[in-house]
């Protein structure tokens, strides 16, 4: 890969962002969800060069903090992975292909569960949008759920995370790079080291991307 690559990408629309964020605040599509909208300017800037896709907000994580992937184990290790591809959280923006919290109740007992299809398709008009605002040229996919949620969007055909995790691939005028979830279930698919060697992978990736024009291009609208 070059180590020299030319040009900036288009300035991201803090007005898109803004409506998009209204509109997820306002949504309660989904019965089977704990209500968490968890989409807002704790996500990360508009102008970073990484744009991280998860899964859901988890009940321990996101759904409490309002931050994906903090105050769990799986944001314990994405700040592990984020620190050994270079990067920290005030580079990149983080969000999920579900903004609420995907839960599921046996008993007395209340566990994440893996979004429905039909989560997915409510949610899908809102990821795109996000995108749209936020044209960071590189886009890591952090499990299966959050690639069968790009692949809504745009096909890209990809079905095997562990298989293609850490390759990455041209992908609606970006760069898509596949990588397993940071939750502790996955070391069974990825060793750790695995996994922080794709980390390393996407931190040189993103070194080499075009950078990001930080000019906004439509009126602020701040975001609450």
């Amino acid at each position: 890969m070059s180590t020299n690559v030319p040009g900036t990408t288009r300035p991201p629309r803090d007005s898109e962002f803004a409506s998009v964020v209204a509109d997820v605040a306002s949504c309660r599509t989904c019965a089977g969800m704990a209500y968490a909208h968890v989409l807002g300017a704790a996500n990360g800037p508009l102008a970073a060069r990484l744009l991280i896709i998860g899964e859901a907000p988890g009940r321990l994580g996101a759904a409490r903090t309002g931050v994906p992937f903090l105050g769990d184990q799986s944001g314990q290790r994405l700040d592990v992975l984020l620190q050994a591809s270079g990067l920290n959280r005030s580079e990149v923006f983080i969000t999920n292909a579900v903004l609420c919290n995907p839960l599921a109740r046996e008993g007395d007992q209340v566990r994440n569960r893996r979004p429905r299809a039909s989560e997915l398709a409510s949610c899908s008009s809102f990821l795109e949008r996000t995108m749209g605002a936020v044209p960071a040229p590189v886009v890591a996919a952090l499990g299966g759920v959050a690639l069968a949620a790009l692949d809504r969007i745009e096909g890209h055909g990809l079905t095997h995370v562990s298989a293609e995790a850490g390759r990455p691939r041209a992908w609606a005028g970006r760069t898509l790079i596949p990588l397993v979830h940071p939750s502790p279930r996955t070391q069974g698919r990825r060793s750790w080291d695995q996994q922080l060697a794709d980390w390393k992978q996407v931190g040189m990736i993103v070194a080499n991307a075009p950078h990001v024009d930080p000019s906004i291009d439509q009126p602020h609208d701040p975001v609450t």
